[in-house]
């Protein structure tokens, strides 16, 4: 009788993984490619997928696709608690984002947004291909970046107050349509019939000029002694990437956000943003929705995304971060979801770290050489290398002299 190579594998053991690099035209030439050892041949590497989503899975060395391994053993690769709490699916996601400049501005849907808008596109027939579908599953997706270099990005709106300071001096009708905007009520609506002006103006003839006789204020302002020069450099940036695209006015409305390595930002589903530069580990929901708003050729979904999208002002949200250890520092790192949280950790010789104990996790090597050690023996690690470790597997410790990521469900 032939045996499938999921039935082969052993549940109990780490598995190695082979990933899914994007290409992306934002991504990096250079990070993700050294990451894994790769040619660096002048072609963009935006975004590395360690998991068991769709579009993407990893694959196990013997071919086995991650979704079909879990699909056959649930209990053993996720473990009871977590296959009871979301059936027999990887419920995260863990990525390397490597961003050379901006991405599109965009807002993930919450649950139900995220279902209805699903099966309203899978019942008027568009295809799971179709550039003009929005909702790609019924998953929400809320993130975590941790930056690995510095890190640059907006998120979440900023105060009404604070939006029309900025909007004072500039020229043209586009700014003067936000500022009556943001004027009229001083709140929520007020930064929603915002956004909801610039997304529209997309679609009007004179959208480029418009944008043009803003950035040239901005530029003049940023000349004579900006109140804010990075929130001007921001605009110039956005209009040098994206000409004539209205998203470089709208990340006035956002608060910018930079991040140092080992810093984090998490970005719950409704919330406004754009990673504009830098590397960094980024854990999600496992799910593959994006409404876009603007800085992008591809499709937008006004509709959807002003649905889905909340307005209220608030700073950008940090996730609960705890380190410990003494030579081998460990960072842990909690959002307030439940289908992941991330630590890293800088592991040295004589002092090995205790990773997660139990549930389905990925670790990817981030440096160095590395050994992960379980009661069924011990896999090595080099940097680039990722595998994941099922809940079968038990207690895992890691050993050696480097660097690494590890996911888990909290």
């Amino acid at each position: 009788m032939n045996t499938s190579p999921t039935q082969r594998c052993d549940l109990d053991a780490i598995h190695l993984l082979d990933n899914s690099v994007r290409e992306y035209d934002w991504g990096s030439h250079d990070h993700i490619q050294r990451l894994l050892g790769l040619p660096v041949d002048g072609r963009p590497a935006a975004e590395l997928w360690l998991g068991a989503h769709p579009v993407a899975p990893s694959r196990l060395t013997d071919g086995t696709a991650l979704t079909e391994l879990v699909a056959r053993a649930p209990e053993e690769v996720l473990g009871r608690r977590t296959s009871d709490r979301f059936g027999p699916r990887l419920p995260y996601l863990l990525k390397v984002l490597a961003a050379r400049r901006a991405l599109s501005l965009q807002v993930h849907p919450r649950p139900h947004a995220a279902r209805a808008g699903y099966r309203r596109e899978n019942a008027d027939g568009l295809a799971a291909s179709d550039p003009g579908r929005s909702f790609h599953d019924e998953q929400h997706k809320p993130e975590m970046i941790v930056a690995l270099t510095r890190f640059e990005g907006l998120a979440g709106f900023r105060s009404p107050r604070t939006v029309l300071a900025l909007l004072e001096g500039l020229d043209g009708r586009l700014v003067e349509q936000v500022r009556d905007a943001v004027r009229g009520t001083r709140s929520g609506p007020g930064l929603r019939a915002a956004l909801e002006h610039l997304v529209a103006s997309r679609d009007e003839p004179t959208c480029a000029h418009d944008v043009a006789t803003t950035v040239a204020s901005v530029r003049a302002r940023l000349a004579a002694g900006s109140p804010d020069p990075r929130a001007d450099a921001t605009v110039l940036r956005l209009d040098e990437e994206h000409p004539g695209d209205p998203g470089a006015v709208a990340s006035l409305l956002l608060n910018r956000v930079s991040l140092e390595p080992g810093e984090a930002i998490f970005i719950p589903a409704g919330e406004v943003h754009a990673y504009l530069s830098g590397v960094g580990v980024e854990i999600m929901a496992a799910s593959d929705n994006v409404l876009r708003a603007g800085l992008t050729t591809k499709h937008v979904d006004a509709d959807a995304l002003l649905e889905c999208a909340a307005f209220s002002p608030r700073p950008p949200a940090r996730p609960d971060t705890e380190v410990t250890g003494a030579h081998s520092l460990v960072t842990s790192y909690r959002a307030p979801v439940s289908e992941f949280a991330l630590l890293t950790a800088d592991v040295h010789p004589g002092e090995p770290v205790a990773l997660p104990s139990e549930g389905p996790r990925i670790v990817l090597a981030l440096d160095g050489e590395l050994q992960l050690l379980t009661g069924a023996g011990t896999t090595s690690l080099r940097r680039g290398q990722s595998c994941l470790v099922p809940d079968a597997a038990g207690q895992v410790t890691a050993d050696g002299d480097g660097r690494l990521v590890c996911a888990w469900v909290p």
